[in-house]
């Protein structure tokens, strides 16, 4: 293989995009990188193309934010053009994780013949309602490349019927944050405190609710960190912050991992943050029902927890048992570049 389009839109897919870039460029491969404007804000989109080092887009779709529909709809139609008009000669097309760019681009492709790779394949929450679980289970489907973090993530697409082009090769996330988890980051942080984080839909839904989870922060007694998201961002003057949290703008990936090696707990609802809490040996809480990523529950380094019926102090009294090594070695990107390489 010699061509390939990578489609990205969203922040964990910058992330996630970047040691891979590299790996591709070292074995030859010409990659076209497509940014769908899905996440446009400065803070969430500018600040990691710099600090990873990820090159310029040739193509930007520019479509911003909407609904599910609008926003899948208008990635699908930009997409096809560029693949019909711009692209003609492409062999494969790479996509990541199970945002609403994910699954626009796989339909794409499924309908024009082009082999789609997937990487973080086989997660599951068996969550239906989370417009995540959707994404991945449809993109599964339509791949001709399934990279999977896990071996759990193998044997669920198994039982699935897919076994064809899955391949284990590790976490991608983990290349990017052993990269930076010895480095020093530039924000000014407490001697004491937690990180905090929101943002999916079903907890961001308006700002009752937001004001409704972030009650149980003030049962700690350390402080606590808050890098908002935009969406929330634009309630702050109606958000009933507690006492002890203190809300800070978006920041960059090596300023995210920073915290997280410097935090006593982590508290989120991202998938990919509960990842990296577990490779900073910190115990999250995972404001959720469910997880894709079942095996950081194992000996408690993950929690789930709902803010409206348990207390968060008391989850916190829980305490991780032995920290078994997860999602490979932090060669990931090594091994998806060389499969991709040799795939006919």
């Amino acid at each position: 293989m010699k061509k390939i389009i990578t489609v990205i839109g969203a922040r964990p897919q910058f992330i996630k995009a970047a040691p891979v870039i590299k790996a591709l460029a070292a074995v030859g491969i010409h990659e076209v990188l497509v940014h769908s404007g899905q996440h446009y804000d400065t803070n969430m989109s500018d600040i990691f193309w710099e600090e990873l080092g990820i090159p310029l887009v040739s193509h930007h779709l520019e479509v911003g934010s909407g609904s599910h529909a609008k926003q899948t709809a208008e990635i699908m139609v930009k997409f096809e053009n560029i693949l019909l008009a711009k692209e003609k000669d492409v062999e494969a097309v790479l996509v990541y994780g199970d945002t609403n760019t994910t699954l626009a681009v796989a339909l794409v492709t499924s309908k024009l013949n082009i082999p789609l790779i997937h990487v973080e394949a086989g997660l599951r929450s068996f969550n239906r309602t989370m417009p995540e679980e959707i994404n991945r289970i449809l993109t599964d489907k339509v791949s001709s490349l399934l990279f999977c973090s896990s071996q759990p993530a193998a044997i669920q697409l198994a039982t699935e019927g897919i076994i064809t082009g899955v391949h284990v090769v590790g976490d991608i996330m983990q290349d990017v944050f052993n990269i930076f988890k010895d480095k020093k980051g530039q924000i000014e942080l407490p001697k004491r405190f937690a990180l905090f984080t929101l943002h999916r839909q079903e907890n961001t839904k308006n700002v009752k609710q937001v004001n409704d989870i972030i009650q149980c922060l003030s049962e700690l007694s350390f402080d606590v960190i808050w890098p908002i998201h935009p969406r929330i961002k634009a309630w702050i003057k109606e958000l009933k912050v507690p006492h002890n949290v203190k809300i800070i703008d978006p920041i960059g990936y090596g300023d995210m991992v920073y915290a997280s090696m410097n935090a006593e707990c982590i508290l989120t609802d991202s998938g990919g943050l509960q990842k990296e809490a577990y490779w900073a040996c910190k115990p999250c809480v995972t404001f959720r029902k469910d997880t894709e990523w079942t095996e950081t529950l194992e000996n408690g380094w993950n929690q789930l927890f709902d803010p409206m019926t348990e207390s968060l102090a008391k989850i916190l009294e829980n305490k991780p048992k032995q920290w078994p090594h997860l999602y490979g070695d932090g060669q990931a990107a090594y091994r998806i570049a060389e499969l991709i390489k040799n795939f006919n």
